[in-house]
């Protein structure tokens, strides 16, 4: 089987599952006061300091969840009030459903800056942006987002998920969001990181956990793991793996966003008129696991509305996402090229290309 589908779920790192199973063998809940709680306690804040700084924020800043999804939520509801959320076009759907309206994105997937100024100029706002785009790869120019937003007094939002770990985080942001499953850890953790002196409104008021920003239980196991993945540093060689992939590819495929600055492991190959669906049901009858679109979305029938936002028009159904892991090893390219080769002159043929 060769997994290429990172951006999904990252290949767990050892380090995350030593310390998963370490947490799970401790026990206790960090919020008891006898000596297994304090212990727990002890392993909840070293993970909180650890992620902390890894992104260079306090402890006191870092809220701990149950996964990104729950992290975009807390900072879209917690910072919403008397605000628009102006979400860009490509964003997941865990940021889209808080839109009220939508920033569109240049042609190789970038955010539309003058749009997004002019949606400011309109008073009070909330923007949500990713780093990251997850289909594509394509990085949003987060620094110029936020001047825009320092200017016209906006919240800056950004869904941090795909890009933490793998690229530097640009600076002014307000509230950011990670994944741990996204990083190589478990899944079932995600923090979301603060400004200094910002408190959002709790959606789960609970036992007044992680300073009344979010009630319930922390998941121990998943938040040692997730501290102990983001440690672990990002690989350098994928770049390299995704290029050999591009440069490898067969006449008439596109490459979604290859004009802008993207991920290293990621690429959207665009084959005309085949059905992305079809494409990835080849691919895993060959053993190769890629995606078409978020996983979240992958088991229906629809196009991507990344690349509908980017033109893409009648192609935007037959675009697949390879994600590659950060141990893909050197013939990666090669096995996925081969099989890539293989089912785009089968699909064609039946297609009568």
């Amino acid at each position: 089987m060769l997994y290429l589908d990172a951006n999904a779920t990252e290949v767990p790192r050892p380090e995350a599952m030593a310390a998963a199973a370490a947490a799970m063998a401790l026990g206790g809940n960090a919020s008891s006061v006898h000596g297994q709680g304090r212990a727990a306690r002890r392993v909840l804040e070293d993970a909180r300091e650890a992620l902390a700084a890894r992104f260079g924020a306090s402890p006191a800043q870092l809220v701990l969840t149950a996964g990104g999804t729950e992290a975009n939520a807390l900072a879209l509801h917690g910072f919403s009030e008397n605000r628009r959320i102006l979400a860009g076009a490509t964003e997941h759907a865990a940021v889209r459903a808080f839109a009220h309206s939508v920033i569109p994105v240049l042609g190789d997937g970038r955010l539309d800056l003058d749009a997004l100024e002019a949606l400011l100029r309109a008073g009070p706002a909330l923007v949500a942006v990713m780093a990251a785009n997850n289909e594509t790869g394509v990085l949003h120019p987060i620094e110029a987002v936020a001047a825009l937003c320092a200017a016209h007094r906006a919240h800056l939002h950004v869904d941090g998920v795909q890009a933490a770990g793998r690229v530097a985080l640009a600076p002014g942001w307000h509230s950011l969001a990670i994944s741990g499953h996204k990083l190589g850890g478990p899944m079932g953790a995600g923090a979301l990181l603060l400004a200094p002196g910002l408190h959002p409104r709790a959606i789960m008021a609970g036992g007044g956990q992680e300073r009344g920003r979010r009630g319930g239980t922390e998941p121990l196991p998943a938040i040692a793991g997730m501290a102990a993945a983001a440690q672990a540093g990002s690989a350098t060689h994928l770049a390299a793996l995704r290029d050999a992939i591009e440069a490898g590819l067969p006449p008439g495929v596109m490459v979604a966003g290859q004009a802008a600055a993207r991920l290293g492991n990621t690429t959207q190959l665009v084959l005309p008129g085949i059905a992305a669906e079809r494409q990835v049901m080849v691919l895993d009858g060959m053993g190769i696991c890629v995606s078409a679109g978020a996983a979240c979305s992958s088991g229906k029938v629809t196009q991507s509305h990344v690349l509908a936002a980017m033109g893409f028009a009648e192609n935007a159904g037959c675009g697949i996402r390879v994600s590659l892991p950060w141990n893909a090893g050197a013939d990666a390219a090669e096995r996925f090229l081969t099989g890539y080769r293989a089912m785009a002159k089968r699909l064609g043929r039946r297609m009568g290309a």
